[in-house]
């Protein structure tokens, strides 16, 4: 009996390992087909071009094509659930964007960055603060001033009601003591029309990227007073950082990472992040992204998942602020 039982048990044991052996051999050859990458967002916009350019250089790392899948609809939703709820093979990944740390709170989904596996964060495009080149106001500190002594009475733009834009607004006023809605926020289909709205006279002052603003900034219509950022952009050397000019620490940007469903093997991602990491570096990829002004900023794993878990509780916060989370 003793020695059936232990025939049994080595059974299983070899059984066992051979399982673990055949498992991580056909992760050692991964990826062994084509690759889908979902975009939660349209076709032209900025995260699909930079989708699309991240697809085409990890064609040439893993020797296998990365197809991208355009998935639209419900603010992000329904992009941002087909990457979690697609198989943890490592065989369909997708650019997760800041949104997933706003449409919890927002009661449109019970996603957050928990149910992905992150890979790799590449982009993050902080908030500049906008005013006209003729403004009175010549720092990020003087618009606080005004806005704290008069509150109601200077106008903000930069995005819809609830977007990105208006959180770094309402966020940054929030974290110097005023009332998140002391700046009223006017809605608008985007930056570029918040900036003519701006350079018009009909707002007092804009959050968005810098870049958005940078060419009426060329053109003498607009200055742009600081970054909402931990650094000073490249591109922009001269426009100081929040911290620097008003000492609060008030971070926010519009960003873009690469994750999988959660639970992915980590053979395949440890690939698909030392590939990803790769095409980051590469010459062709830098050029593309200074060349269009988007942010580069590269957090691999763990420094993601962290990142993610900071937006969405920095997010959380503003729209409590602000009556729009539910």
């Amino acid at each position: 009996m003793f020695k059936n039982l232990k025939l049994t048990l080595a059974s299983i044991a070899a059984a066992a390992a051979m399982t673990a052996v055949t498992t991580v051999n056909a992760y050692a050859e991964y990826p062994e087909r084509p690759i889908t990458l979902i975009v939660p967002w349209g076709a032209g916009g900025g995260t699909d071009a930079t989708g699309r350019m991240i697809a085409g250089l990890l064609k040439d790392e893993l020797g296998q094509p990365v197809n991208v899948v355009n998935r639209t609809g419900g603010s992000g939703v329904v992009g941002h659930s087909a990457i979690a709820t697609a198989p943890a093979d490592g065989y369909t990944i997708g650019v997760v964007t800041v949104e997933i740390g706003m449409m919890h709170w927002a009661g449109l989904t019970e996603l957050t960055g928990k149910d992905y596996t992150p890979i790799a964060l590449y982009n993050a495009d902080a908030a500049g603060i906008q005013v006209r080149a003729d403004s009175d106001w010549n720092s990020a500190e003087e618009v606080l001033k005004a806005i704290k002594e008069n509150p109601g009475k200077h106008k903000g733009s930069g995005t819809g009601q609830g977007g990105i834009w208006h959180l770094a607004l309402a966020g940054m006023l929030q974290d110097s003591g005023a009332a998140a809605d002391a700046a009223p926020w006017v809605p608008s289909k985007g930056a570029a029309p918040a900036l003519q709205e701006l350079v018009a006279g009909g707002v007092d002052v804009v959050t968005s990227s810098v870049v958005e603003s940078s060419a009426l900034i060329a053109a003498g219509k607009v200055k742009s007073l600081a970054v909402m950022g931990e650094a000073r952009l490249g591109a922009f050397p001269d426009v100081p950082t929040l911290k620097e000019a008003t000492g609060s620490d008030w971070q926010m940007a519009a960003w873009r990472g690469i994750a999988g469903p959660k639970g992915m093997p980590d053979e395949a991602t440890q690939k698909l992040s030392a590939a990803l990491e790769k095409v980051w570096k590469s010459a062709e990829f830098q050029e593309f992204m200074n060349g269009r002004g988007f942010g580069l900023v590269w957090k691999p794993g763990a420094e993601f998942s962290t990142w993610m878990e900071n937006s969405d509780a920095a997010l959380g916060g503003v729209m409590k602020a602000v009556g729009l989370a539910k």
